[in-house]
């Protein structure tokens, strides 16, 4: 199973849905309920809200195929938005009332930011190309030196260095606040 699927398997998985294949949804829910489950709960820290976060994706999904358009992105990136969504509707919800210092909501702005760092962090390093998730695993897990990461993997120290280098690269991305009117990395359209 690749991670990325290709956009005629996005196309065809859309009229599938959209006949009302059950098959598809199945097919759908074993490639992307992993990431889905997973960026519910780490941005609401709760496995049962993460569970539920997932059925309600995927029920919108069933229910709504033609909400989603290839021509703005792959199917992942529209799975990984719309649990997004759903996920920070459930900490909304959750909070009810205004949570900030000053009665004004801003700590749950500040908990919607950080679980959302996080979400993009965890699809930026499932979406990297192989060779640079091995290379981070490999220095930042396992705690290797460049020098060692080079010899685990194969490659040169420049290589190894700039596969690195590439990597933390795409992981700062995460940490950035999207322009306005343009999307964070992985997630297509803005929400």
């Amino acid at each position: 199973m690749t991670r990325n699927a290709p956009p005629r398997w996005d196309r065809r998985m859309q009229q599938r849905l959209a006949r009302g294949e059950a098959a598809a949804l199945g097919e759908l829910y074993d490639r992307f309920a992993s990431l889905v489950h997973s960026q519910a709960h780490r941005m609401l820290d709760d496995e049962s809200a993460a569970d539920l976060v997932t059925r309600e994706v995927f029920g919108y999904v069933w229910e709504n195929p033609d909400a989603y358009d290839p021509k703005e992105g792959s199917m992942r990136s529209w799975v990984a938005r719309l649990t997004h969504r759903q996920s920070v509707r459930r900490l909304r919800e959750e909070q009810g009332h205004p949570d900030g210092p000053d009665g004004d909501g801003s700590g749950l702005e500040e908990r919607v930011h950080r679980a959302t760092v996080a979400a993009r962090a965890d699809y930026i390093v499932a979406a990297m190309p192989a060779p640079l998730r091995a290379a981070l695993e490999l220095a930042y897990i396992q705690r290797r030196d460049y020098r060692q990461t080079a010899a685990d993997l194969g490659v040169t120290e420049d290589e190894a260095r700039r596969r690195l280098r590439l990597g933390l690269q795409l992981l700062s991305t995460a940490h950035t606040r999207p322009l306005e009117g343009t999307s964070p990395p992985g997630y297509g359209r803005p929400l």
